[in-house]
Order: C-alpha cells, then sequence, then structure tokens
C-alpha cells in the first residue's frame, strides 16, 4: 500500500475525531441557529453550558420560541429552572400557550408549577379549555328509607393562581360526593329527587366545593338517577328480626329458670320424704323404748294399733267409694 496513501487517511481520521470533539464543545450549529432567531447567545456560554452538564439545545430551542413569540425570557432564566429539574420546554409553551389565550402568566409561577410535578401546560390548556370530570355513581338514602343512586358530571377549569398547594380532582369528586349524599339525606322522599334532580346540582353547587383546590367549578349537572333498594324496609326486618332472637332467648332463659326451679323443688320434696322416712323410721325404737322405761302400757300400746287399724280402714272404704276405682257396683 502506497504510503502517502497511508498518511493521508490517518490524518484525516485524527481531523475527524479533532472536530467531533471539538464540535462536541462547541455547538457551532446551535450557535448559527440563535443567530439567525435574533437569539444573542455567545458560543463561550455554550461551551461553560458543556462544562455545567447542560445540554445545549435543551436551553437554547426553548429560548428560540420564546424570543419568536415575544415572551422577553433570558438564558439564565431557562438554565437555572434546568438546573432544578424543571422541563423548560414545557413551561415555555405553557407561557406562549397563555400568551395567546390572553391568560396572566409569568416565568416564576409557571416554573413553580412545573417544579410542583403538575403540568404546567395541561393547567393552561385547560384554563382555556374546561374539563368534565364523570363522578363514580353516590348511593344515598332520602328520609322514606329508599336509596337513590346518583352520577353527576362536573365542569371544571384549572385556577393558575391556586395551581400550586391546591388539591386535585379527587378533592372535587369527594365534595360533590359528599354534597349529593347531604342533599339526598335531607330530603322527604326519594321521589323529590327524581322529579327535581337540579336541586341536587343547586345545592352542591351553593356549598362552594371547589374552595381551597386547583379548580374552578363552572357547572355540576346530573348524569343519572336510578333508584335503589328500599333500605328502611331492609332495616326494619333486621331489627325485627334482632327483636325476635331477644325475645326466644329471653323465653328459653325463662323456660330454663323454670326447669330449674323444678328440680329444686323435686329436690326439696325427695329431702322431705327422706326425712319423714328417718322419722318414721324412729317411731318403733321410741315406742319400744317407751314400753320398756313404762312410760307406755301395753293397754295403750293395744288402743294405738286399733286406732291406726281403724285409720287404715277408713281410707281404704274411702278410695273405694271414689268413681273409677271398680270396687263398688252400680253406685253402691
Amino acid at each position: 500500500m502506497d504510503p502517502t496513501l497511508v498518511s493521508f487517511l490517518l490524518i484525516a481520521v485524527v481531523v475527524i475525531i479533532v472536530l467531533s470533539v471539538f464540535l462536541s464543545f462547541f455547538p457551532i450549529m446551535l450557535w448559527i441557529s440563535a443567530l439567525a432567531s435574533g437569539v444573542r447567545v455567545g458560543i463561550i456560554t455554550l461551551v461553560a453550558m458543556r462544562l455545567r452538564r447542560v445540554t445545549p439545545s435543551r436551553i437554547v430551542n426553548p429560548l428560540i420560541k420564546a424570543t419568536k413569540a415575544g415572551l422577553g425570557l433570558n438564558i439564565n432564566q431557562l438554565e437555572s429552572h434546568y438546573l432544578a429539574g424543571g422541563n423548560v420546554d414545557r413551561v415555555v409553551n405553557a407561557l406562549i400557550a397563555a400568551q395567546r389565550a390572553n391568560i396572566p402568566l409569568e416565568f416564576e409561577r409557571a416554573a413553580a408549577i412545573d417544579l410542583a410535578g403538575r403540568d404546567v401546560l395541561q393547567a393552561v390548556q385547560m384554563s382555556v379549555n374546561p374539563r368534565v370530570i364523570e363522578t363514580p355513581t353516590v348511593a344515598a338514602v332520602a328520609k322514606d328509607g329508599i336509596e337513590v343512586k346518583v352520577k353527576a358530571r362536573v365542569t371544571v377549569r384549572t385556577n393558575l393562581d391556586r395551581l400550586v398547594g391546591g388539591a386535585g380532582e379527587e378533592t372535587i369528586i369527594a365534595r360533590v360526593g359528599e354534597g349529593i349524599v347531604t342533599t339526598v339525606g335531607s330530603s322527604g322522599s326519594h321521589k323529590d329527587v327524581l322529579e327535581n334532580p337540579d336541586m341536587i346540582s343547586r345545592t352542591v353547587l351553593g356549598k362552594g366545593l371547589d374552595a381551597g383546590t386547583a379548580f374552578e367549578i363552572l357547572s355540576i349537572d346530573i348524569a343519572d338517577v336510578d333508584v335503589g333498594k328500599n333500605i328502611g324496609a331492609h332495616l326494619q326486618t333486621e331489627q325485627a328480626e334482632a327483636d325476635k332472637r331477644i325475645a326466644q332467648a329471653k323465653a328459653e332463659e325463662r323456660r330454663a329458670m323454670a326447669v330449674a326451679q323444678e328440680q329444686e323443688m323435686k329436690a326439696l320434696v325427695v329431702e322431705m320424704r327422706a326425712r319423714v322416712v328417718e322419722s318414721e323410721s324412729q317411731v318403733p325404737l321410741a315406742l319400744a323404748d317407751a314400753l320398756r322405761t313404762g312410760h307406755l302400757g301395753v293397754m295403750d300400746y293395744m288402743n294405738l294399733k286399733n286406732i291406726e287399724a281403724d285409720t287404715q280402714m277408713r281410707g281404704t272404704i274411702g278410695k273405694s267409694g271414689e268413681p273409677g276405682t271398680g270396687d263398688m257396683k252400680d253406685g253402691k
């Protein structure tokens, strides 16, 4: 291979490498584009951005758009926002959109909204074109015990002044649901809600539900109203069933107490009979002792036995005279 050609190729490779390194630190094309667009930025400034680990195109291109739109921004504002972790291109687009829509919005506020984690461009678009938020189905019970299911559509637009620190859509939906439950619950009958669903809109809208939020409620429209279960009747049925179970439990308690008392009385009767038998068993011993000690004579003992026999006979005759015994025939 010709040594001259080899030397030429080596020189060409070295030149290409040097130009690549030079252009990576000195963005000449970007600098030319900025000058052609009327943006005065020095090449040293672009090199300094490289040293600060800032991509020059992400600063210069948005600055070109801002200059063409007449926003009057400078490169230091955009670079400081980029270093803070913001989206420079989105902020500039939001400022341009706000200017076209005649919405007062300064760079500092837009940058604060962007750094707060909100989409500032979408916020400006919602200020121009309000958004409709559809709430989930909210179930509420009127005073007559009938359940009413309501679904509403809330039209909101962004309030840029309260976007930083203001509550989001979830708060709006929760407050609207609370207003629906309160309005339906204060209605005397579910028929009133079905006949005049707009009273929900008026009542809820008059509560100022957008206070402290990042939105302004323009209107609340009732999209659907349905009749649900008879909650009052269901609760009464459950209460009646609970009362029935309580009454059954009390009756079972009284029955158990009665059975316990009966068992106690039976045990008492058995004990008394045992005492009587024990006492009767002591009678012969007492008689024997009386005869032995002379306190009772033989004639007295015989008279006692005659009295017992007479008593036993009278008892037998009395029993034989009772109906159904079969001892007496034809009533004799």
